[in-house]
C-alpha cells in the first residue's frame, strides 16, 4: 500500500508538472494567432479599439475548457512515455504495479480536471461568448466614423454601407470620401470632398452628411443613372435596439439549450458536454498509447497519440455536424464517438494487462 501511494504521488506530480507547462505552452500559441484576430477586427471597425484586451481575455477563458482535455492527454503520454524510457515502468511491473494500477491516480486526476472543464464548458465560455457578441453589437451600434481609419474600406456600421476616405482632417471629418450602398438591385456611390457625422437624433437616426461632391445612382448595365452635384448631402441611418441579441449558438446560456428542440441547439448541448467526457476518454487511452520499449524512438507514443487525438476530434466535429443537419437521430449524436474511443482504450489495457500478467506467471 505504501508504494502504490508514493506511485499515486510520483504519478500526479510528474503529470500535473507537464500538464502546467504543456497548457501553458498551447495556451500562449493560440493566444498569440487569436491576438492577430482580435486586432484584424478592431481594424477592421467591428470592435472598438479600447475592448481588445477584455476580448482577448475572454477568448482565453474558452481555449482554456479546449486546451485542458488535449493538454492532459499529451502530459501522460509525456511522463509515462519518460518512466518507459528509463526502465521505470520495468521496474514497476517487477513489483507487482501493472498498467490497470496506473488508472487510480491518472482517473482521479482526470475527474478534478473533467469536473474544471464540464464548469468552462456549460457555464464560463458561454458567458464569454455573449460578452464578446455584446461588444461587437455595442461597436456597430455606435457606427462613428471615429472608428473608421483612412485608407482603407470598410462597412459603416448596420447600414451595408462602404465607406472609404483618403485620411482624415484635423477635427476627426473624412476627406476626399467614397461610399457605395445598395438597395435591391439599385446602387449608389458618392464622392464628397468632406465628411462627417451629424449629431445623434432623439428618434435613434443618425446623418452621415457630405460636402462638395457628386451622387450616381442607377443599376448596373442600365445605361440611366442619376447624377446629381451636391454642396452638401445627408445619409441618415437608424442604429437598432440591442436589447434582444441573436445569439450563436456557442452563446446561448444551458437553460436555453435544454428547453430547446433545435437541432443546432441539441448539438451545441452535446458539444459542451462533449469537453468533460474527453477529458475521461483521453486519460483512458493515454496508458496503453505511453507503452514504448528502448529500442522505440523517443516520440513514437507521443506521434501515435497525436493522430489518435486529431481523429478522435475530427470525428467528434463530423457528428456534430451529422446531429446539426440531423443526419443521424438526437440520441446516438455525438456519443457513439466517445464509446468507440473509450472501448478501444479498454481493449488495449485489458491486452496489455494480459501480457504482464503472463510475464508474472513465466517468472
Amino acid at each position: 500500500m505504501a508504494l502504490r501511494g508514493i506511485l499515486a504521488r510520483y504519478l500526479l506530480r510528474e503529470t500535473g508538472q507537464t500538464w502546467l507547462v504543456t497548457t501553458g505552452v498551447l495556451l500562449l500559441i493560440l493566444v498569440v494567432y487569436q491576438f492577430t484576430q482580435v486586432l484584424s477586427d478592431a481594424a477592421a471597425a467591428s470592435l472598438p479599439r479600447d475592448q481588445i484586451l477584455r476580448v482577448l481575455g475572454l477568448t482565453s477563458v474558452q481555449l482554456l475548457a479546449i486546451l485542458t482535455p488535449v493538454a492532459l492527454f499529451l502530459a501522460v503520454l509525456i511522463a509515462l512515455g519518460r518512466l518507459y524510457r528509463d526502465s521505470e515502468m520495468s521496474a514497476l511491473l517487477a513489483c507487482g504495479i501493472g498498467p490497470v494500477n496506473l488508472y487510480r491516480p491518472l482517473m482521479l486526476q482526470a475527474a478534478a480536471l473533467a469536473v474544471l472543464v464540464g464548469w468552462l464548458a456549460l457555464v464560463v465560455s458561454p458567458a464569454a461568448n455573449r460578452q464578446i457578441e455584446t461588444i461587437a453589437e455595442q461597436a456597430r451600434q455606435r457606427a462613428d466614423l471615429g472608428l473608421l481609419q483612412a485608407g482603407r474600406f470598410m462597412t459603416f456600421g448596420n447600414t451595408g454601407m462602404v465607406v472609404y476616405a483618403e485620411r482624415r482632417g484635423p477635427d476627426g471629418s473624412l476627406e476626399n470620401v467614397f461610399v457605395q450602398r445598395r438597395s435591391g438591385a439599385e446602387i449608389e456611390l458618392i464622392l464628397a470632398r468632406r465628411a462627417w457625422q451629424g449629431n445623434d437624433d432623439p428618434t435613434g437616426t443618425r446623418v452621415l452628411r457630405f460636402s462638395d461632391g457628386r451622387r450616381y445612382q442607377g443599376i448596373p448595365g442600365q445605361p440611366e443613372f442619376e447624377i446629381v452635384t451636391f454642396k452638401e448631402h445627408g445619409i441618415p441611418f437608424s442604429i437598432p435596439a440591442a436589447d434582444n441579441l441573436n445569439l450563436d449558438p456557442d452563446a446561448r446560456p444551458l437553460k436555453w439549450l435544454l428547453a430547446s428542440a433545435d437541432s443546432e441547439d441539441r448539438a451545441e448541448l452535446q458539444w459542451r458536454l462533449s469537453l468533460p467526457l474527453t477529458v475521461l476518454v483521453l486519460t483512458i487511452l493515454a496508458v496503453p498509447l505511453s507503452r514504448s520499449t528502448p529500442r522505440q524512438g523517443r516520440y513514437s507514443g507521443l506521434m501515435i497519440g497525436i493522430l489518435v487525438f486529431i481523429l478522435y476530434a475530427n470525428l467528434l466535429t463530423a457528428a456534430r455536424v451529422w446531429v446539426e443537419r440531423e443526419d443521424v437521430p438526437v440520441w446516438l449524436g455525438l456519443w457513439w464517438v466517445h464509446a468507440l474511443f473509450a472501448v478501444a482504450g479498454l481493449y488495449l489495457v485489458a491486452r496489455q494487462q494480459r501480457g504482464y500478467r503472463r510475464r508474472g506467471s513465466v517468472a
